[in-house]
């Protein structure tokens, strides 16, 4: 392998911000926060807005979308004039 091309592996903490869900894996991801995990150890933390912990299809929790709305204002942007 070439030297250099390479992103650099490293452990990461993803923070699921809605239900306070942390998870340490390996990422190349950019960090400018870092946080510590239950080992002691500072790791790199990113945020997320969701997660396998907080997404509906996961929970189970599905929201109520309003597709009757949706379809009308469908209707009114590209129905026939």
């Amino acid at each position: 392998m070439r030297k250099d091309i390479h992103p650099n592996l490293r452990p990461v903490i993803f923070k699921d911000v809605s239900c306070d869900f942390e998870l340490l894996t390996l990422s190349t991801i950019k960090a400018k926060e870092t946080a510590q995990w239950k080992d002691g150890k500072e790791y790199p933390l990113v945020k997320v807005d969701i997660s396998s912990h907080s997404h509906p299809f996961y929970t189970g929790k599905q929201r109520l979308i309003d597709a009757e709305g949706r379809a009308e204002k469908f209707r009114k942007k590209y129905g026939k004039k």
